[in-house]
């Protein structure tokens, strides 16, 4: 069979074709850099407050660091590829094999694992509308199908995908909690769910929860995820050290999953995809409970004080279990651009399907207080 690709730059000597699945990729749009910002408009790097990519404000916890110090003298030697240490730490605090571990470039590459091991034309995932907008990237890139179902209160309608789910699908994505709108599954939803994939589909059809921002959620509301997948040999749950442990730039994820959808992923899984100093820092922050505690109080305050915030101006916001809050706008592109002049950087989410929204990560004290200045004295102008 030939293909048929899209030609993407021509001369009289050149042609590059791509084929047309990843020809229409829209590519990722990161949170604006805070030097980009400044250059932009001619601010003080130190005077602008990030709050768009829903990072720890605490930064590294000091454990990773001296972690990371310490390893820089093996820097001449590659990575222990298969990550021995690193399983061995998240085997003992899971109390899973190691061969039911994935390690990845932050989370975000376990879910393209998932679709390169999974994936193919004429396949089919299933996601909720308002997710994780890598689930579609991944999901474009393999040339699989998407099957998108419509939002519930802003969240995942898990009935409706349940019946969404066709002969083609091979993966479906469920966020918890969820990225950009801050919803929550609880136990009993999720468990329903899985139970009801494995009498229709068998182990054909491949559940994927993604919990990058689980350790935010209060402890009660923690799904037991890994006594999940043990009793589902279809689930991967993906985690993040970006988010709760600080670790976004090193990037580090991991998936707990049974053996037969480990061993797939390592097939496709690029050598040495995790950097020394990434294992070496995860291996600390994974043991730093007080760095861990400290996170999730800053977070729980911070999001109180967002939420209070909005409620004073009036505003429409979604309530978040994770580290960001959903807030309506009206004019988001203008609201935004007012934010930016002033120093504040959020994060857009028009490309979720939320054109009036705006998501805001939580920061700390002085932080959140900049922001909602900013966007008080924002509001009051186009009041007038």
């Amino acid at each position: 069979m030939i293909s048929v690709g899209v030609n993407l730059m021509s001369s009289k000597d050149s042609v590059l074709i791509a084929p047309p699945h990843v020809a229409a990729i829209a590519p990722y749009q990161a949170g604006k850099p805070i030097e980009e910002l400044a250059r932009e408009f001619g601010l003080d790097p130190k005077q602008i407050v990030k709050l768009a990519s829903n990072e720890n404000p605490l930064g590294m916890p000091e454990s990773a660091r001296l972690a990371i110090v310490a390893a820089t003298a093996q820097l001449g030697r590659y990575p222990d590829p298969a990550g021995f240490e690193l399983k061995h730490a998240l085997s003992a605090r899971w109390s899973v094999p190691q061969n039911w571990l994935t390690l990845g470039n932050g989370s975000n590459d376990i879910l393209e694992l998932v679709a390169s091991a999974l994936l193919e034309p004429g396949s089919s995932v299933v996601y909720a509308q308002h997710a994780f907008v890598v689930y579609r990237l991944a999901t474009q890139a393999r040339g699989a199908r998407h099957l998108v179902v419509p939002a519930k209160d802003f969240g995942h309608d898990l009935p409706a995908m349940l019946e969404a789910i066709d002969d083609t699908t091979r993966v479906v994505f469920i966020a918890n909690p969820n990225n950009p709108t801050g919803t929550y599954l609880p136990n009993a939803q999720l468990e329903a769910f899985l139970a009801a994939v494995a009498q229709r589909h068998g182990t054909r059809v491949t559940v994927v929860l993604d919990e990058a921002y689980n350790e935010f959620l209060e402890p009660e509301l923690r799904v037991d995820s890994v006594g999940l997948v043990k009793r589902y040999a279809n689930l991967l749950v993906s985690r993040s050290f970006s988010k709760a442990y600080g670790l976004a730039g090193l990037r580090v994820g991991y998936a707990i999953a049974q053996p037969t959808l480990t061993d797939l992923m390592n097939r496709v899984r690029q050598p040495f995809n995790v950097n020394s100093l990434a294992q070496a820092a995860a291996i600390a922050a994974l043991q730093d409970t007080e760095f861990l505690a400290k996170s999730f109080a800053v977070n729980r305050d911070g999001k109180a004080q967002l939420q209070d915030g909005f409620a004073k101006l009036g505003l429409t916001f979604i309530p978040s279990y994770s580290n960001f809050v959903l807030v309506k706008v009206g004019d988001a592109p203008h609201v935004n651009l007012e934010l930016l002049k002033r120093g504040v950087i959020v994060r857009p989410v028009a490309g979720d399907g939320l054109p009036e929204w705006l998501r805001v990560s939580i920061g700390l004290p002085h932080e959140n207080q900049t922001f909602l200045d900013a966007l008080t004295a924002i509001v009051q102008a186009d009041a007038k």
